[in-house]
């Protein structure tokens, strides 16, 4: 298997990191699809490793939560039977993020449902990552409030 250079990987990385899609990351660089997935998946990775490991006993004092609707594929109400068999995580995604006020750093977010097991997951891993108690500021979802 090719591995492209770490001169092509960083431009890959930055082109998908501007906002450019996969398929026109492709026609810029002649890179495949595949390669290009594969790069994402590892940066990702490294990026979730370098986080779990650094993001350890912060020291924030207010952190905001909150939850954003996305989709993949389709949205949840358009996904028939043949589109779940072919792309089982079709349909709705939401993304669980906490920022910190002041500084904006990000220390927990997660992808899941809009559910009380989700947001437990989600408050469970941030209050992990803290070094004392803050303020934290909600829109009021009630599995926020109480997971």
């Amino acid at each position: 298997m090719n591995r492209p250079d770490s001169k092509t990987r960083s431009q890959l990385l930055s082109c998908i990191l501007e906002g450019c899609s996969i398929r026109a990351t492709v026609r810029m660089t002649g890179v495949s699809k595949k390669a290009i997935m594969r790069l994402m998946l590892e940066a990702g990775n490294a990026a979730a490793d370098y986080q779990d490991r650094v993001f350890q006993n912060l020291r924030c004092r207010r952190i905001q939560v909150d939850e954003l609707w996305g989709f993949v594929y389709c949205k949840e109400k358009n996904v028939t039977n043949e589109i779940a068999s072919k792309t089982a995580a079709a349909g709705d995604v939401w993304l669980w993020i906490a920022i910190d006020a002041d500084t904006k750093l990000v220390p927990s977010f997660m992808l899941g449902n809009r559910d009380g097991r989700s947001a437990k997951i989600f408050i469970d891993d941030l209050k992990s990552r803290l070094a004392g108690r803050v303020e934290l500021t909600s829109d009021g979802h009630k599995y926020i409030l109480m997971p």
